[in-house]
């Protein structure tokens, strides 16, 4: 049975490799990076190949597992800038001198500020940016805390920003 699976997914990939592989290139642009890319589309499609139910949308299946690992990647890169940008800017406000008494008295107004905004939000709104913004829990911690799908904590962030926009706005 398995050596039947192997040979069938080996003619899979003998078939649509290369078309997998211009796919994920003309996404990402950098050779090696597609090559690696293309590499987990195939291990990953290896390792759910059995659970196929169409051959016929093969193909289909395999440019979903391209476009997902292609935007998975993405995310981790965003993550990777945004975590230097964090840091860049942490050492540089190390380095500046320190705040002058009005520039904290003003910091501290507009952080008190924005939690009394966020405090008038709807209660199922208030507790995920709250937890969010001000505890800097992640999405799964407040999942986890609060005893709701991380689905829901993300609506819930996602229609809370919503209500917030126009209340920061007045305060600008």
């Amino acid at each position: 049975m398995r050596d039947r699976m192997l040979d069938s997914f080996e003619v899979i990939v003998n078939e649509h490799g290369k078309t997998i592989f211009n796919y994920i290139f003309s996404l990402v642009k950098h050779k090696e990076l597609a090559e690696d890319l293309h590499q987990e589309v195939l291990t990953s499609a290896y390792l759910a190949f059995h659970t196929i139910k169409e051959p016929a949308k093969i193909k289909n299946w395999l440019f979903t597992i391209a476009g997902n690992k292609c935007r998975d990647y993405w995310r981790k890169e965003n993550k990777a800038k945004q975590f230097w940008k964090e840091e860049v800017y942490s050492y540089a406000s190390i380095v500046e001198a320190a705040p002058l008494p009005e520039e904290e008295v003003l910091q501290k107004y507009s952080v008190e500020k924005m939690e009394e905004t966020v405090m008038s939000l709807p209660e199922i709104y208030k507790s995920a940016i709250f937890l969010y913004y001000f505890e800097d829990l992640t999405l799964n911690e407040i999942s986890n805390r609060s005893n709701i799908p991380i689905s829901t904590v993300k609506t819930r962030m996602k229609r809370g920003k919503e209500h917030l926009r126009p209340k920061l706005q007045s305060l600008a």
